[in-house]
């Protein structure tokens, strides 16, 4: 199967790190594509959309060069994608998500973006020094302390690929914006949840489970950059989930 890979707001494919190699290792018969959403990465000179459906369709374009069926494993806002996806699809297009800490309008705001997060992330986000600024995503982002290299790797993509203003406004309000329809877009989903997110509480994924009854696991420590903090136990749960 041709994997989908979706970060979250104002992050590009360079942000997973070696995560892609360890599904790589993991399901050597699949294949991996990390994409970049609108504003982002190889697409950081364009606007984004204000919508998540305006970021779904462009990411769609993206990607109709890889032969379906598709798979998709996204996290936070890429999740948010990653369900309009599923719900606008011909049928049998998307055949398994994987949803590590995303929320949707199903769940109170006050889940979906904690409310000690807000002040934070508005004054990361408008932060004109970008070392100390990648370096506090981190730290906000993550529950184990980041390495000096990751710091250097994250403030050198801003270096290169630097996010506007506007895409993070844009990002943001599409987001905040989102709510699914209420059809089930497929069977089974796998939802995977930090306990310890300080951004998005685990409850918005147990709304998802709840409403769908898919199958959720939840992390005991990790903070929302669950790849991370834990890649070995995603790789994990998507085994299990897959090879039950």
């Amino acid at each position: 199967m041709h994997w989908i890979m979706l970060r979250g707001l104002t992050r590009e494919q360079a942000h997973w790190g070696d995560f892609r190699k360890r599904l790589e290792q993991a399901f050597p018969d699949d294949r991996f594509h990390p994409v970049d959403l609108p504003g982002t990465g190889v697409h950081y000179r364009e606007s984004s959309p204000g919508t998540i459906a305006g970021i779904r369709e462009q990411v769609e374009r993206q990607v109709s060069h890889i032969p379906g069926p598709y798979g998709i494993l996204a996290l936070s806002m890429g999740g948010m994608v990653a369900l309009d996806w599923a719900q606008n699809a011909p049928a049998g297009q998307i055949q398994a998500l994987v949803l590590i800490n995303t929320s949707c309008g199903f769940s109170p705001p006050w889940h979906r973006m904690r409310p000690g997060a807000w002040p934070r992330i508005m004054r990361l986000l408008a932060r004109r020094e970008l070392f100390e600024r990648e370096a506090d995503i981190l730290r906000l982002t993550c529950n184990t302390e980041p390495e000096l290299a990751t710091m250097k790797h994250w403030y050198s993509i801003q270096r290169q690929r630097r996010v506007s203003p506007r895409t993070a406004w844009q990002q943001l309000q599409a987001a905040v914006g989102y709510r699914p329809r209420a059809k089930r877009p497929l069977p089974d989903g796998l939802l995977l949840a930090s306990q310890r997110d300080r951004i998005v509480h685990w409850r918005c994924s147990e709304a998802l489970e709840q409403r769908w009854h898919w199958t959720m696991k939840l992390h005991p420590w990790a903070g929302h950059d669950l790849p991370l903090d834990d890649p070995e136990w995603i790789v994990a749960q998507i085994r299990q989930w897959r090879n039950p």
